[in-house]
């Protein structure tokens, strides 16, 4: 339901999130599964796997395709004027890149969670919703937010000629911010419910509360401003940089501060990473054969 040149980073990015969300999950089915035979085993029988490629290819697919029809021109960004300049190769990679890529970043961001990389499977989702933020706030030529809401090509045509209100304005009371809505509440409705419910699951597994430093709300709402609101807030900033400076020094300008803000050991955003109780280490595949483990035979690896 986004436009195209966003929409895989977007497909990506909530499958990162998904993983993240289900991170404990995924670490008590790899312990549980540990030892079986490859059926067991099998990446078709994770239930997070497969739902997360299920939302994909139901909803973001088929909502993706009927703005792409309702409305080309849009849906490209007004690369195209209409259905004609839309090459049919172009739609299929579409539907079937959107799939692929949500089911690339959840088994990205499951494979870190279990190796004990909790913090980096989230900076997957960070990553992949500063790319979508990026496209729709600047894009490839500092019009990203033009193209965004300019429900037509002459309305981006036009867009030198009006103001920023009247276009937002003509675009809010279009048949296609219409549509916007009732898919977003669809698509992003089923999203948010299923990545707090598996939020709320793995803090009831054994030894998952303790690692929850605030109330579930509060945890809830630091979950969403790191994975939402942090990448708008710095492709907004990638933005203003580029457009005051340019983009030779601006981009390794907000390299710099990026990496300052999400790498260093004593980020603020480590710290609130570290109060919602989502892993930071690895539970161990196994039993605790030394007796000194978990509850239900978790046992943790602090080291990690």
């Amino acid at each position: 339901m986004i436009q195209i040149q966003a929409a895989l980073f977007w497909a990506y990015a909530i499958g990162a999130t998904f993983a993240l969300s289900a991170a404990r999950q995924l670490q008590v089915w790899e312990r549980i599964n540990a030892g079986e035979g490859p059926r067991t085993r099998s990446r078709a029988a994770n239930p997070y796997l497969a739902l997360t490629g299920l939302f994909a290819a139901v909803l973001m697919v088929p909502t993706g395709l009927f703005l792409l029809w309702q409305n080309p021109s849009w849906s490209t960004m007004h690369v195209a004027d209409g259905h004609e300049g839309v090459w049919a190769g172009f739609v299929l990679f579409y539907a079937g890149g959107i799939p692929v890529a949500a089911i690339l970043g959840f088994l990205v961001a499951q494979g870190l969670v279990l190796v004990g990389a909790g913090y980096w499977a989230y900076l997957q989702c960070v990553g992949g919703y500063f790319l979508l933020f990026g496209t729709l706030i600047h894009g490839w030529d500092g019009k990203g937010y033009e193209r965004f809401f300019s429900s037509g090509a002459g309305d981006f045509a036009d867009w030198p000629r009006d103001s920023v209100v009247n276009h937002v304005l003509d675009f809010v009371t279009s048949g296609t911010f219409l549509a916007l809505l009732l898919f977003g509440a669809a698509v992003i409705g089923t999203m948010l419910v299923t990545e707090i419910g598996w939020l709320m699951e793995g803090w009831s597994l054994p030894g998952a509360d303790e690692d929850r430093k605030v109330p579930h709300l509060l945890a809830i709402a630091i979950a969403a401003a790191g994975v939402y609101g942090l990448p708008f807030v710095g492709a907004l900033f990638a933005s203003v940089l580029v457009r005051l400076v340019g983009g030779w020094l601006g981009l390794p300008l907000f390299a710099v501060v990026a990496g300052l803000t999400l790498l260093h050991g004593r980020s603020p955003v480590r710290w609130l990473y570290g109060l919602v109780g989502v892993p930071g280490r690895h539970w161990r595949a196994g039993l605790d054969e030394a007796g000194g483990g978990q509850e239900s035979g978790v046992t943790t690896d602090r080291s990690a």
